[in-house]
C-alpha cells in the first residue's frame, strides 16, 4: 500500500478535526488508495478532547468563550490537550497484513517507531515507552476534570528522558484505523489549566504539575522548529511517499466530497 505524506499545515480546532474525521470516513468507507500521513499545526491555538470526554464536564466553557479559544472533540480517544508549540500529525489506514500493520497495536508501534526514527535524525534522543497502559498520571481534580493526555504515558508513545513527550491516540472503524498524535516542543500545553472546569485556585498547581511530566523537544531542535523540518526528515525517511502540500492534499484526496460529520 502506497503511503502518501500530506504536510497540510495551519487550521483551527473544528477544521482539523474534520480533515481527520473524513480522512477516516474515506477509508472505512474503502473509498482512500494507501495510507495518509498528515502533518498539521493548530493556529490559532486551541483545544481537544477525546471523542468520551463531556465538554461540559472537562472545559470551562464560559471562560472558553470569553477569551475566544476554539475547541473541538477528537475522532479518536484520549483525554484534553492544548494544542500550541508542537507538531501534530494523523495517520490513517486500512488494516492488512499488506499495509501499515494487520493489528492496531502493531501499528501504534510501528508509528511510535517512525517518530523516534524521525526525531533521532533531528538531534533528539526520544524512546518509545515500556509500559502496557496508561499510568495513574497527575489525580483527577475535585471538580471531576480528568488529567491532560500528558499527565501519564501509555505503551509505544514516545518519552525523552522518562517524560512523555509524544501522545498518540487511535480508534478503528470497519477495519480502518486512525491514529492521532501530538508531539510536544514547548511547555504551552500547560495553558490547559487556564480553562479546565477546577476551582481557580487549583490551576497554578495543575500548570505546575502537567510542566513537570512532560517533556518538551524544543531546545534539542535548536531554531528551526517548523514543520517543514519534520516534513523533510519524514520524507527522507519515506523515499517512496509522495508529497501533498496544503489544499492540493485535500483536492487529491477528496475530502471535500465527504461530509461532514460530528467526530
Amino acid at each position: 500500500m502506497t503511503l502518501t505524506l500530506w504536510h497540510d499545515g495551519p487550521h483551527d480546532a473544528p477544521e482539523n478535526m474534520a480533515r481527520d474525521s473524513a480522512l477516516l470516513e474515506r477509508a472505512a468507507l474503502g473509498e482512500l488508495s494507501g495510507m495518509v500521513l498528515r502533518l498539521f499545526t493548530f493556529a490559532p491555538a486551541g483545544i481537544t478532547l477525546g471523542r468520551a470526554q463531556v465538554p461540559g464536564d472537562e472545559l470551562d466553557l464560559a471562560r472558553l468563550v470569553r477569551d475566544g479559544v476554539r475547541w473541538a472533540s477528537r475522532p479518536t480517544g484520549g483525554r484534553a490537550i492544548w494544542h500550541e508549540e508542537e507538531w501534530t500529525f494523523s495517520l490513517v489506514t486500512s488494516l492488512s497484513a499488506d499495509g501499515w500493520a494487520a493489528t492496531p497495536a502493531a501499528a501504534y508501534e510501528r508509528t511510535g517507531r517512525l517518530l523516534a526514527q524521525a526525531l533521532a535524525v533531528m538531534g533528539v534522543p526520544a524512546a518509545l515507552a515500556p509500559g502496557k497502559a496508561p499510568g495513574p498520571g497527575s489525580p483527577r481534580a475535585r471538580s471531576g476534570a480528568a488529567p491532560p493526555c500528558f499527565a501519564s504515558t501509555a505503551r509505544h508513545e514516545l518519552v525523552l528522558e522518562g517524560r512523555k513527550l509524544a501522545g498518540i491516540a487511535q480508534r478503528v472503524v470497519r477495519g480502518a484505523l486512525l491514529q492521532q498524535g501530538s508531539l510536544l516542543l514547548g511547555d504551552a500545553h500547560t495553558r490547559l489549566a487556564d480553562y479546565v472546569a477546577v476551582p481557580e485556585a487549583e490551576r497554578e498547581p495543575l500548570r505546575a504539575q502537567w510542566r513537570r511530566s512532560a517533556a518538551t523537544a524544543g531546545a534539542r531542535l535548536g531554531a528551526d522548529r517548523s514543520l517543514d523540518r519534520l516534513a523533510s526528515t519524514l520524507a527522507m525517511l519515506l523515499p517512496d511517499a509522495p508529497v501533498l502540500l496544503g489544499e492540493q492534499g485535500a483536492h487529491a484526496l477528496m475530502l471535500d466530497a465527504v461530509p461532514r460529520r460530528s467526530p
